[in-house]
Order: C-alpha cells, then structure tokens, then sequence
C-alpha cells in the first residue's frame, strides 16, 4: 500500500469521525451502538461466562456510572501534546527566531484552561435539594409543553422545577440541565454552565494555537529545505518537479510524530469548535441541549419514566414555543454567566 493510499484513508477516517460524531451527538441509537449490540450477540454463544460478565461490568462502570476515567484520558492525551510539541516543535521554532511570548501562549491558555476544567469538575452543577427545591420552583414557570407543574422525580422523590432533569449518572436531579460530560465527571446546569463554556474555548484556543505553531514550523522546514523547487526520479525514470503531495509524504516520513499530532489537534479543533459553537447557540437563545434534543423528539424528557406525564416527548414539536424561555441576547448571556439564584420568600 504506497503513501497516497494510506494518507487517503487517514484523511477519510478523520472526517468521517467528525461527520458521526456531529450527526449523532445526544441520540441513543447511534451506528456505533448498534455495531456493538450485534458483535456481542454474534460473540455471545462462543465467549466464556466469566467475560461476558466482566464485559458487562466494565461497559456499565465506564458508561452507566460516574467514572474518572475519561477525566485520566484527556489529562494523557493532553500530557501526550504538549509533551510532543515542547520536545520537537518548541526547538524547532526556537530555531526559526520565533518569539518567546508567541512560544509561551500554549503554556498560558493551559493553565487558564485547568482553572476552569477544576471548576467544571468540582463546582456543584445545581442539585435540586429539599432545602432549595422551594427556591429552586420559583426560577423558570413550565412551559407546559416539555416541563409540566406537578412532575414528581421518582427517584429523588422531589417535584421537578421546570428545566431540571435527574441524571441517572449522578443519582440527582439538576437545576436548568444540560447534559452528562463524562469529560469532567460532571453534569452541566445551571451553576457551572459558564464554566463549561469557557473551557471549551479555551481547549480550542489550545488546540488551535499549537496546530498554527506547529504548521508554520513545517512550512518553515518545507521553504528552508528547498523542496518546492526540487526534482525526483519517478517510478518509471521520469524526472517530476516535487509537488504538494511529495512534500507532504516527506514530512510524514521526516517528522512522522509532528505530522499526526498535527492531525489530531486540527480533528480536536474543528470537533470542539463546531461543539462550542453549538453551545454558544443554546446560550444565546436560553436552551439546554437537553431542551433542543427534546424538542425535535430524540430523547424524552426523564431518564425512567414511570408516568404518562413522565413521558411526555412531543413528536410534532411547537416550533412556535422552541425558544419559550428566550429573553433577548444580552438577559439570556447574563442568565448564563450570572445564573438566578433561589427565592427565598420572606416569612412575616
């Protein structure tokens, strides 16, 4: 298999994993899902009892509950970058007089990047609590289409304030819900939202600005090595002025470690800023992902239902009331980044 092929299929398998991921975010069913339902009924009759039952256990514990593995992952995956761009890029650049300060914004929108996933991990999404569901009810009124007055949560035994959902990761319902990360362990709500946000432009600062480092430190190389002015002897003897695709299978062979972590991070890149930019969305309209999903009928709006009432999921959607709880670009902002705190009714 010669190099074009191979870069073919590199470059096929990069858009087609953002192409699925961006297609099927929040839905159950994915292609993913289903492939591995069928391989496991297919392996089932020929896989040992003890396997099945460690398979089970280990799919439940990785996906069904609270787990800090994926937290350990982004931390190597993230040690694994910065690792690769300060042992190689870092000099590289160096030797291309490239600015200490340039050098240095990577380090700093890590740090400021860290402050905000802690925060994300740590601080408390919005626990509807029986101290604070009283307060908790008087923030959003039911739109009385996906958030009805008078849900009870069966398993916190709590009624549900309108925009709350229990997550069954976390065993807790969560004031303004948006969604399970698994990236930080956390749910996203009503009080760490903004935290969420932040560090997701951060992660794409990031990603972006070590790709841009990383690709002029490449360009430097192709222009200092003469190689868009140089010749090569084809396979049938022919003398081939170099063109892109015999620079780029120069680079892959000269500096094969720079050139995938630069795949990886332009696939981090466009991924998280197509995620964030969806966020950004939701924030400027005032709805959670939860909501937007709910409203075109992909997931329903308790995660076990054990009620009619509980189970209300609109399969024809009131386009008219989708943006329900809507108050104009800068209120909605301001919700965000200073999010409603519980009324308290003063007692005479």
């Amino acid at each position: 298999m010669d190099f074009l092929t191979l870069f073919a299929i590199y470059v096929v398998v990069v858009l087609t994993c953002i192409a699925l991921v961006c297609r099927y975010s929040g839905q159950q069913q994915t292609p993913f899902t289903l492939l591995v339902n069928y391989i496991s009924k297919v392996i089932a009759p020929i896989t040992p009892k003890w396997l099945q039952s460690f398979s089970q256990w280990a799919l439940h514990r990785l996906f069904h509950q609270r787990s800090s593995m994926f937290i350990c992952l982004h931390v190597l995956l993230e040690a694994a970058v910065y690792a690769e761009f300060t042992y190689e890029v870092f000099g590289y650049c160096r030797e291309m007089d490239t600015t200490l300060s340039s050098l240095a914004v990577p380090y700093v929108l890590l740090a400021i990047k860290t402050f905000f996933f802690y925060l994300c991990i740590k601080r408390d999404p919005g626990t509807v609590t029986k101290k604070r569901v009283a307060g908790q009810l008087q923030i959003y009124p039911y739109d009385r289409r996906m958030f009805h007055p008078g849900v009870s949560c069966p398993t916190c035994q709590l009624i549900k304030p309108a925009r709350s959902k229990h997550c069954r990761l976390c065993n807790r319902c969560v004031q303004r819900f948006d969604h399970h990360c698994v990236w930080v362990n956390n749910c996203i709500g009503a009080q760490n939202t903004h935290y969420f946000l932040l560090y997701l432009f951060t992660v794409c600062a990031m990603a972006g600005d070590i790709a841009l480092l990383t690709g002029d430190m490449l360009l430097h190389a192709v222009l200092r090595s003469g190689l868009l002015r140089a010749n090569y002897i084809d396979e049938q003897g022919q003398q081939q002025q170099a063109g892109p695709l015999f620079v780029i299978q120069h680079l892959f062979l000269t500096f094969p470690r720079i050139v995938f972590m630069l795949g990886f991070l332009v696939f981090v890149f466009f991924l998280l800023a197509g995620y964030a930019l969806f966020h950004s969305y939701l924030a400027l309209i005032n709805q959670t992902s939860n909501e937007w999903y709910k409203s075109r009928g992909y997931v329903c709006q308790h995660c076990h239902p054990t009620s009619a009432a509980d189970h209300f999921c609109s399969p024809a959607p009131d386009r008219s009331k989708r943006h329900f709880y809507s108050r104009g670009v800068l209120r909605n902002l301001g919700e965000i980044f200073f999010p409603p705190r519980p009324v308290h009714k003063k007692e005479n």
